[in-house]
């Protein structure tokens, strides 16, 4: 009777380790997918692009950077983050809910301000991709699989 209960009590434990184990990769494995580019920066390809106004040589040596998420306000000023290009013509950066986003790769905003990506998608270029299943976007925009190999599941070759 004493060996019974100390094996259930010893099933329980390992059970409720697992259990936790598998919250705890599934919670890092999403957050990561989620702030993995949460620090990112944007080098603008030329300083407010969009303007009509003269510069001076003061502003004309100014930071050319943008820091993801940067406020913005199209109303009150609409040089930042108003289609501007950056990060050598791989970004294009709108001012989306008073917030800089890059509506090239952003999954809330693909695109257009609002427009969402699927599950199991990724904005790539302006465009929701599948990157479950596509060869050419395996697991990430712009990953090829070897010739030959399919994409399944986010992995080239997965089985």
């Amino acid at each position: 009777m004493a060996k019974t209960l100390t094996m259930l009590r010893l099933t329980t434990t390992l059970s409720v380790v697992v259990l936790l184990l598998l919250a705890l990769h599934s919670q890092r494995a999403s957050s990561y997918e989620e702030n993995e580019d949460e620090d990112e920066e944007y080098v603008l390809d030329s300083v407010f692009a969009n303007s009509t106004m003269r510069r001076s040589r003061f502003l004309a040596s100014s930071v050319k950077k943008i820091k993801k998420g940067t406020s913005c306000d199209a109303k009150t000023n609409p040089y930042v983050c108003n289609g501007v290009s950056a990060n050598k013509g791989s970004s294009l950066l709108h001012c989306c809910k008073k917030h800089c986003r890059d509506v090239l790769g952003d999954r809330n905003n693909c695109g257009v301000c609002g427009r969402k990506c699927g599950l199991g998608e990724r904005c790539c270029g302006g465009v929701c991709t599948n990157v479950l299943w596509s060869s050419a976007n395996c697991g990430k925009c712009n990953k090829r699989c070897p010739g030959g190999v399919r994409c399944e599941y986010g992995y080239c070759g997965y089985a």
